[in-house]
């Protein structure tokens, strides 16, 4: 019996070259309020009203959002998919459509121009070390853009890690950014005390986020670089959100060694990342993650999670365990001082 084999095709080769479109286009959708206008379906002449564009070019652009799957079509009228109502609708708690502010913000796809001379090189060859370089400028506008991402895994984590509620607990925020990881906390736990350490810049955006979650007396804030800062001592937690990828091995034990000096004796780190499998190209999304790295940070990385074990144990922990944290596609290491 035969074994009928597909014939090589240049699907994918065009469909990767011509991806850029599709960047465009979620792009345009999201400026021209494309999903938030749809509601619970529309024609094209009553959609290019509402979103104050010609008829030609909006029916073209939903067309394509249909191609490429984010809305449906029947009998000429348009509705969102789930995925779209959850995340590009603006009326939607869940609404992730500012998040381009920060993935399609020049100081990140400048990282792309040249990704040829990143390989060669090993690192980005944008200057000043990338988004890396001190205060840069497009962390206040990570920190602003990505809130409606990062609620939900915030406030999971914050559940996901056993506290004493009778007890005053004392939580360090690494990278704090936006805020939300130490704010979940102190929303969950009424004794904890946050400390949040990031650039001046960003923690303005972190500071306005914990006075308007109700928990800003119990929010303050360390400014200046995770390395260089003075952590204090004694906390309970140390929290590591989406922080170790940006550089190499040798740097985030360093960094660890003092974390490892800032816990007490009983105390845990809480770190969030995009984790691998071994195999390094599986699951998708945190195996992709490694490009952005290569093309954003002189030495980051997407750590397989026997890479974060090996990391933490040279730095004096303990143990570490692995915790999935669905419906996102990130990862939760917990390891013990």
């Amino acid at each position: 019996m035969s074994t009928q084999v597909s014939a090589p095709s240049p699907s994918l080769f065009y469909n990767t070259v011509n991806a850029y479109q599709r960047t465009a286009a979620i792009k345009a959708a999201v400026q021209l309020d494309l999903f938030s206008n749809i509601g619970e379906g529309i024609s094209a002449q009553a959609l290019a009203e509402k979103c104050e564009t010609s008829e030609r070019g909006i029916r073209i652009l939903s067309d394509y959002l249909v191609v490429i799957g984010f809305l449906t079509k029947e009998s000429e009228c348009y509705r969102l998919t789930p995925d779209s109502a959850a995340f590009l609708d603006r009326h939607s708690p869940s609404y992730a459509g500012r998040a381009i502010e920060f993935l399609l913000s020049p100081q990140v796809t400048e990282g792309f121009n040249d990704l040829a001379a990143a390989v060669r090189k090993g690192g980005t060859v944008m200057p000043e070390a990338g988004t890396l370089a001190p205060e840069h400028p497009v962390w206040v506008k990570f920190a602003r853009a990505m809130i409606p991402t990062v609620a939900l895994p915030a406030q999971s984590i914050a559940q996901l890690v056993d506290i004493d509620t009778g007890k005053r607990v004392k939580v360090l925020d690494i990278a704090a950014s936006h805020g939300l990881f130490g704010i979940a906390f102190a929303q969950h736990y009424p004794n904890a005390d946050i400390f949040a350490i990031d650039w001046p810049n960003v923690l303005e955006v972190a500071k306005e986020n914990a006075q308007a979650a109700g928990v800003g007396d119990r929010f303050s804030t360390i400014a200046g670089s995770a390395f260089e800062v003075d952590y204090g001592s004694d906390y309970d937690l140390v929290l590591l959100p989406n922080f170790l990828h940006h550089f190499d091995i040798n740097t985030c034990e360093q960094l660890l060694r003092k974390v490892h000096t800032a816990l007490a004796e009983t105390g845990r780190a809480i770190t969030f990342e995009f984790i691998p499998n071994e195999d390094r190209v599986t699951p998708l999304e945190a195996a992709a993650f490694s490009l952005v790295m290569l093309g954003t940070t002189p030495s980051g990385d997407a750590y397989t999670f026997r890479e974060f074990e090996r990391m933490f144990s040279n730095a004096g922990f303990s143990g570490s365990k692995l915790y999935p944290l669905p419906p996102t596609f990130q990862q939760v290491v917990i390891s013990d001082k």
